[in-house]
């Protein structure tokens, strides 16, 4: 069980306690256990193919689960369907460009919120990339990889969402988007508290914006610690090297 660093008085944002998922009866996710406290950010690393975007959609009730807990802010999750878990205020960004393609930068945003929160998701939008409200009017298939990535994470951010779920938002991009990506994330933390998992390959992102690792190897946790300590690199990649 990876254990969050917050009170024990209050309960976790994430518990995830003995989970098992996968596809057509196969076991892709095995008996994972993890805690995430309020305003930490946890990274899952781990080679391709070891179950790590399955995890996620388990948690967001995309795919069964064939064991164990999902518990988000003391509201129990197993058994809700995707929009019931968004409705806690659970945001996904998907490792595919969820996006509508032929609706533009402002239609996206509007499809995940509606109403008069929507002038306060346009400000929210402007303090994490400032330059999508040039782009309101243009279709969000015509922006380049880097920019489509950024609109997810924006419309996730604009939702409000206390806890992000966020899968390989850095692969195929840039250094310097990277690199402002890393700075959104942290300043989310530090203006409103959110909670993220960041399921990431990109070694250096993770340990620089996660309070803690996680690697999952054949669908189990092989090992965790905390980003600060100074042997994490070389305990991570030695999984990532095998």
């Amino acid at each position: 069980m990876i254990t969050p660093h917050v009170d024990t008085h209050h309960a976790p944002a994430l518990e995830v306690a003995g989970l098992s998922s996968g596809y057509a009866g196969a076991v892709v996710v095995r008996e994972v256990s993890l805690a995430i406290g309020a305003g930490e950010i946890l990274a899952v690393l781990g080679k391709n193919g070891m179950g790590k975007s399955t995890l996620l959609k388990a948690m967001m009730g995309f795919l069964p689960k064939m064991a164990g807990s999902v518990t988000i802010a003391g509201t129990a999750a197993t058994r809700l369907s995707p929009h019931r878990v968004a409705r806690l205020g659970v945001g996904y960004v998907a490792q595919e460009k969820a996006l509508f393609q032929d609706l533009t930068v402002e239609e996206n945003l509007k499809l995940a919120v509606r109403g008069p929160d929507f002038a306060a998701a346009l400000a929210e939008v402007e303090a994490s990339f400032p330059f999508l409200l040039q782009r309101l009017k243009q279709r969000a298939g015509t922006l380049s990889g880097g920019e489509q990535k950024m609109l997810l994470m924006a419309r996730s951010l604009a939702t409000g969402a206390r806890l992000l779920l966020v899968d390989e938002i850095t692969e195929g991009l840039q250094p310097s988007v990277i690199d402002r990506l890393a700075g959104v994330i942290r300043s989310a933390r530090e203006r409103h508290g959110t909670t993220m998992l960041l399921v990431e390959q990109h070694l250096p992102f993770a340990l620089a914006v996660a309070d803690r690792w996680a690697v999952l190897d054949r669908g189990e946790i092989a090992e965790a610690g905390a980003s600060s300590e100074p042997d994490a690199r070389a305990r991570v990649l030695k999984h990532l090297s095998v």
